[in-house]
């Protein structure tokens, strides 16, 4: 099995016991942004696994896309991050 090297840790603890690793993010390539792929790529940066450059590159992301998923979870949970819900979360 061939582990390729890559800058930073590979794995990382989370507050609640879980250890998150590189596989646990979303792929590259991904068009759909649900909730649940959001918050792994926020919990991800969050907790050094990637940078935020990193991912912003990785994702095709913009920093004030992932700026505010970051922002959201901070203020209201996870939850924030539902597209059903975003009007319920967003500051008028």
């Amino acid at each position: 099995m061939y582990v390729k090297k890559l800058a930073g840790p590979r794995t990382v603890r989370l507050p609640d016991g879980r250890i998150m690793t590189r596989a646990d993010l979303p792929p590259p390539d991904t068009l759909r942004w649900v909730a649940s792929r959001k918050a792994a790529v926020v919990r991800a940066v969050h907790h050094g696994l990637l940078s935020s450059d990193e991912a912003v590159a990785t994702y095709g992301l913009s920093k004030e896309e992932l700026d505010a998923w970051t922002e959201a979870v901070q203020r209201h949970g996870e939850a924030a991050l539902r597209a059903t819900s975003l009007r319920r979360y967003r500051q008028l």
